[in-house]
């Protein structure tokens, strides 16, 4: 059989898996991946892993996320459809991440927003996101693209600068009792706060991370103390994607991310990084396994540093020292 052949066998089942299929159809990814992705390939035989040794997914290697700056991370020969890029200061090198099907990245992006939440085409999506809409290849906008084009209220739509018409909406929203998910990144959030705070309502504020040099860099409990106070909510969401992963994980505001059906993570020891901590909510950093991920690469080491429960949810609490400040994260919470 074929390379694009498996690929599509493997790409039925990962849109068809049930949560106990994970193992299994993890495993037939490793070892498709193993095979035909040269940077992987490469990155295993430098570590001295045999494929053919590894049984289950949390024996698997997981290629460390800075390779995406440096290679193109592809398994098999494709021409991309699309590349996210990563955001950066100037002159620093950023993440590229390819796509062979942005449709295979839609339905997957739709189905784990609804795994959670329910459709997104039954919400009104007001996404505040300038810091991506000033660049190309946000894989988040992109995201936003989707579930504004899927909602079914007219007003679903981006917020550059006019947060003043966000304000708004947001009334008229309430008024009608419209079900609304503000998506915005961190600083553009706290702006509309201060300028125009209120009960809005039916909302789900849904936070994205990052200042992007614009304020004062807060912990995600400090962020989320304000916006609370500002909308009159009880919790504020968060969302836990980047541009390397395909899929996301979202917290309904307790601190816990629970990740979409087509990824699972695992911690890592900081000082061994083949290592595998258990899931006894111990601080190392964070592995990845995002199915989605099937035309690049699903094994991923990330720089960020979190606790894992037994459940599968886990908590984002900061970056590893040296690591680029980038993307959607909040700084080291103080414990």
């Amino acid at each position: 059989m074929s390379a694009n052949s498996i690929a599509e066998q493997l790409r039925r089942r990962i849109e068809r898996m049930e949560r106990d299929d994970f193992d299994a159809v993890a495993l037939a990814v490793f070892r498709y991946q193993a095979e035909v992705n040269p940077v992987y390939a490469s990155f295993l035989r430098l570590i001295g892993c045999d494929p053919r040794s590894v049984r289950n997914w949390t024996e698997a290697p997981f290629l460390p996320i800075e390779l995406f700056k440096s290679q193109q991370v592809q398994s098999d020969v494709w021409e991309p459809e699309l590349v996210f890029c990563s955001s950066g200061t100037t002159g620093a090198q950023t993440s590229r991440h390819y796509l062979r099907d942005p449709a295979f990245y839609r339905r997957n992006a739709e189905r784990g927003f609804a795994h959670f939440y329910g459709p997104p085409g039954d919400y009104c999506w007001l996404a505040l996101l300038p810091a991506y809409l000033e660049r190309e290849g946000s894989s988040l906008v992109f995201m936003a693209d989707h579930f504004i084009r899927q909602s079914r209220f007219s007003a679903s739509g981006f917020f550059l600068d006019n947060i003043e018409a966000l304000a708004e909406v947001l009334r008229e929203g309430r008024e009608t009792g419209i079900p609304t998910v503000l998506l915005g990144v961190s600083f553009a959030l706290l702006d509309l706060a201060e300028r125009f705070p209120g009960n809005y309502g039916n909302l789900i504020v849904m936070e994205t991370g990052g200042m992007k040099g614009r304020r004062r860099e807060l912990t995600r409990a400090e962020l989320h103390a304000r916006l609370k106070q500002a909308f009159g909510l009880d919790r504020i969401h968060s969302e836990y994607g980047m541009t390397e992963l395909l899929s996301q994980a979202y917290s309904s505001g307790d601190g816990w991310f629970r990740p979409a059906p087509t990824m699972r993570v695992a911690i890592r020891d900081m000082t061994d990084p083949l290592q595998l901590l258990p899931a006894q909510e111990r601080l190392g950093a964070i592995n990845v396994v995002d199915l989605a991920n099937l035309d690049t690469c699903s094994f991923v080491a990330t720089e960020d540093l979190g606790r894992l429960r037994s459940d599968d949810a886990f908590e984002v609490l900061g970056r590893m020292d040296n690591s680029d400040l980038r993307g959607c994260n909040l700084l080291l919470e103080e414990r």
